[in-house]
């Protein structure tokens, strides 16, 4: 599908190894109605079974990356009972939608970048703070948004944003909430790289294959060891490391770096 195409909210794009998830509704700034939430997590799904993708790449179309949940969306409470149904439906797409968005952008087994072309807020900020590598565009930034609509954060802000940034600037940023531009992302450590306008798509393209080509199954032993470490002890992360090592070291990719080495020549990986 090209990027034209503007009847679907959520397009996957593949390049060899690369699958490119697209969110696209442009005109909207890629906010998250159901229908882009339940195509996001499908296409998400998608990619993440299939072997021949090796790297994922989430974005937008447009001048935004994603600006969060679609308000249209959400029933503006005029009674006591309407007032009910709104908090079931909001608590109900955060476990339908958003959790497992969240889970499957953080623990696919396969290295995953968010190419943020635009403002990324609410959910989509979120989005962006799961994956391994935040490529941002100079013209972008973050807003985590949730307490301007007085709404707590949801999408993993709560897990992934402190651990990025530390707990103190984590807080300052959900309770005092405002764009926070690429070049100050890339001070506080959200954004891994920050790249001008008119370079970041090829920018993108290249760092996608680059890790499309590399040993996918250490990239996602490194993902589960770092997730890991998170929520447990030195001794148990040390085994779980073992644990790791062993599964990688019996790896068809481990055993062609070995033999590369051996021959002074270039390992070509095959994600094995």
């Amino acid at each position: 599908m090209s990027q034209t195409d503007t009847t679907t909210p959520v397009l996957i794009e593949r390049d060899g190894g690369v699958a490119v998830v697209r969110l696209n509704r442009p005109e909207a700034m890629n906010s998250l109605n159901t229908a882009t939430k339940e195509a996001l997590l499908a296409a998400l799904r998608e990619v993440a079974e299939d072997e021949s993708v090796r790297a994922v790449v989430l974005t937008g179309t447009g001048r935004a990356f994603c600006v969060g949940q679609d308000i249209n969306d959400l029933q503006a409470p005029t009674d006591a009972d309407a007032s009910a149904e709104g908090n079931a439906a909001l608590s109900g797409t955060v476990r339908a939608h958003y959790n497992p968005t969240v889970q499957l952008l953080a623990t696919m087994d396969k290295p995953v970048i968010a190419a943020v072309n635009g403002i990324a807020a609410g959910a989509g900020a979120s989005f962006a703070f799961a994956a391994d590598l935040r490529i941002v565009a100079a013209s972008a930034g973050f807003n985590t948004a949730f307490t301007g609509i007085a709404l707590s954060c949801d999408s993993g802000a709560s897990y992934h944003l402190p651990r990025l940034i530390g707990a103190a600037k984590a807080k300052e940023l959900l309770l005092l909430p405002r764009t926070v531009k690429a070049d100050e992302a890339l001070e506080l450590g959200l954004a891994t790289q920050v790249v001008a306008d008119e370079d970041f798509e090829a920018h993108v393209r290249e760092l996608a294959q680059t890790l499309a080509a590399g040993p996918t199954k250490a990239y996602g032993a490194v993902r589960r060891a770092v997730a890991f470490s998170a929520t447990h002890e030195l001794a148990e992360s040390l085994e779980h490391e073992a644990e790791l090592m062993a599964s990688t070291g019996a790896s068809a990719d481990h055993k062609t770096a070995v033999a590369a080495f051996l021959a002074k020549e270039k390992p070509v990986f095959e994600g094995r």
